[in-house]
């Protein structure tokens, strides 16, 4: 497909229909790539949820805080392990391991706007494609649940645990709504 779109592009306008059904076919990659994406931002996001409820029923913020900071990495591997590499990223970073790269940052910035202007947080996502890799991020917002080890309202033992873990931890303050991070999904493609 690149190696087409190239092509087109040295020959030049002369192939005025051939230009316009290489975009239209890549656009159709985008939407089938988001789709997949999408998908994939889902089953890991669900899979982290489950993590915390877990933790939550078990001994409360505090064990979630344990499983999260021991299971979340493991489940990230777990679903990069096909064509996709899955994580987490924020403008407010619990983990530093996972601060965001130039794309990820602007696009954080542009979620956060978007969020002001009154988009719905469930709506914000975006993508790229460039250089052999598809990019795709799907926001986090902060749910109730969420507020247990990023809200404003922290008990004692909750920032206890979280300076043990995460000295230099930024995730907290957040109420409902707003914008806790975002999925970031990455996969090359093949020429």
């Amino acid at each position: 497909m690149k190696k087409l779109l190239t092509l087109v592009c040295v020959l030049g306008g002369s192939f005025g229909s051939l230009t316009s059904a290489t975009v239209k076919a890549e656009q159709l990659d985008d939407a089938s790539l988001r789709i997949a994406a999408r998908q994939q931002a889902m089953t890991f996001g669900k899979q982290l949820k489950q993590t915390v409820q877990q933790g939550m029923k078990a001994g409360g913020p505090t064990a979630a805080i344990h499983l999260c900071n021991t299971q979340a990495p493991a489940i990230a591997a777990a679903n990069s392990q096909g064509d996709w590499t899955v994580g987490r990223t924020s403008l407010q970073l619990r983990n530093p391991a996972n601060a965001p790269d130039a794309w990820e940052l602007a696009t954080l910035k542009s979620f956060d706007q978007r969020l002001a202007a009154g988009e719905p947080p469930a709506a914000l996502e975006a993508s790229m494609l460039e250089n052999g890799e598809y990019r795709y991020m799907k926001a986090i917002p902060t749910g109730a649940l969420c507020l247990n080890c990023h809200g404003s309202a922290l008990a004692e033992p909750v920032k206890t645990r979280l300076s043990e873990l995460y000295p230099a931890d930024q995730a907290v303050g957040y109420q409902v709504g707003q914008l806790r991070g975002a999925f970031t999904l990455r996969k090359t493609l093949a020429d």
